[in-house]
Parts: C-alpha cells; sequence; structure tokens
C-alpha cells in the first residue's frame, strides 16, 4: 500500500468554515481523497488534537468544515488527562478513511503518544496506507526534524521528529522565513519551508503533489555558498 501524508503548513484555525470557497482548497482536495477511498460509503476523519491538548473548540471547527461543507462523518480521538481504552482508539483508526493530526505543541504530542501507545497504532495504519494529514505541529512531526518554539513559547529551535519522512522543516514558514533561512543558509543543509495555506503530499517518503489555499512551498539549499530557495509547483 502506498503510505501517504499531507503536510500542511499553518492558517487552517478558528471561523475557516465560513472563508470563500478558493480558501478552503486544501480542505476540498482532503474531502475529495477521502470519497475516493470510501468508494461507495460515506467518508469518515478522524481529528486527533494531541497537540492543542484535546482542544475540543478546534475539533468543533473541523467538524463544521468537513460535515458542514463536505459532509464527511467526524470523529476525535481524545488522549490527554484520561485513562485511554486501546481497543476502542483502534477500532477508530480503523474505522477513518483519514487522520487529521491538528496543529499546537509537537514535542508534547509526539511523547503523549508515546507514552499512551497512539504511536504504535498511528504507526500501523501509515503501513497500510491510510490517508494522514497534519497541520504544523500534525504536518512537521512526520519529518527528521523540526523548526519549533514546543518548550519555550518563543524560542524556535531545531527538534527531532519521528524520521518517517527526510529532511527538515519548518512550518509557518511565512513567518519564520527570516530566521529559518539563516538557520538553513549557516548549517549549509536543504530544507522544507512550508507557508500557511500550503500543503505538501509525500507518497511514500517522495512529494508528489502541492495545495494551496494561498500559500506557497519552498525547497530551500544552503549547501553552497549562498541560500538557494525554489517555489515547488507540482500538481
Amino acid at each position: 500500500m502506498n503510505k501517504r501524508i499531507l503536510a500542511i503548513g499553518g492558517g487552517q484555525g478558528k471561523g475557516r468554515e465560513t472563508l470563500p470557497p478558493e480558501k478552503l482548497a486544501i480542505d476540498a482536495y482532503i474531502a475529495a481523497e477521502a470519497r475516493k477511498i470510501a468508494g461507495d460509503r460515506r467518508p469518515c476523519g478522524l481529528f486527533i488534537p494531541t497537540a492543542s491538548h484535546d482542544c475540543m473548540p478546534y475539533y468543533n471547527t473541523f467538524h463544521k468544515v468537513f460535515t458542514g461543507k463536505f459532509d464527511i462523518k467526524t470523529d476525535v480521538a481524545l488522549t490527554v488527562n484520561r485513562d485511554l481504552d486501546m481497543e476502542k482508539l483502534k477500532g477508530k483508526l480503523e474505522r477513518a478513511d483519514f487522520l487529521y493530526v491538528g496543529g499546537g505543541n509537537t514535542v508534547f504530542m509526539l511523547e503523549q503518544w508515546k507514552a499512551t501507545g497512539l504511536l504504535g497504532l498511528i504507526r500501523e495504519t501509515y503501513e497500510r496506507g491510510m490517508f494522514i494529514v497534519g497541520l504544523s505541529a500534525g504536518g512537521i512531526c512526520w519529518f527528521e526534524d523540526m523548526y519549533s518554539d514546543s518548550v519555550i513559547e518563543g524560542e524556535y529551535r531545531m527538534y527531532k521528529g519521528l524520521g518517517w519522512l527526510k529532511g527538515k522543516i519548518s512550518p509557518h514558514y511565512n513567518e519564520r522565513m527570516l530566521d529559518f533561512d539563516e538557520i538553513v543558509r549557516y548549517n549549509r543543509f536543504c530544507a522544507w519551508g512550508i507557508e500557511d495555506d500550503a500543503a505538501v503530499e509525500f507518497v511514500n517518503g517522495e512529494p508528489v503533489k502541492t495545495v494551496s489555499s494561498g500559500g506557497k512551498v519552498w525547497l530551500l539549499d544552503g549547501s553552497g555558498n549562498e541560500l538557494v530557495k525554489r517555489e515547488l509547483q507540482r500538481g
């Protein structure tokens, strides 16, 4: 089975159910892919809000968009400050046509996933071809290294990710461009910069498609004497 991850840079927050269609292009793409996966069934999306400490208003926005706009069933996997029924959680994952991992504190999210056993379940669904979508924290956690202020708000640095996708990455690149560019140039590595309202899809570890609701996806190469930036456009 093809292993798929759609990494969104950010910008898909509260109130997006009121946005015009052009601002919902990423959500529309996710919904269309979910319908392909579901076939004759009504598709279902499972929201994982661990990074936001299981913020229910965040899930409510997800529900309003995907059920209200695209007629997709939604469910939520809550894992913070509670005893988990792993069989019930596994059932939610098995019934879903796509997972949507929300934003927030990336380091906390990964620690929580490891402590609860959720990471193993997500890994199993990824290996069997589940369509995984992630925004901000949920979009960068799959990479080898990620640029985040998860430990101290406002203090950005590189943290280790899961390493399921190769490379280093910054979400919200439009907001962090100057600082991240300097890190890439100084350390002479290559990286991804994903702006708000932009996404890049990986299939079996390779980038195959970009989707935009107004933002851009950038490839950064600091391996030479100068930083080279190239917009990735792949339909």
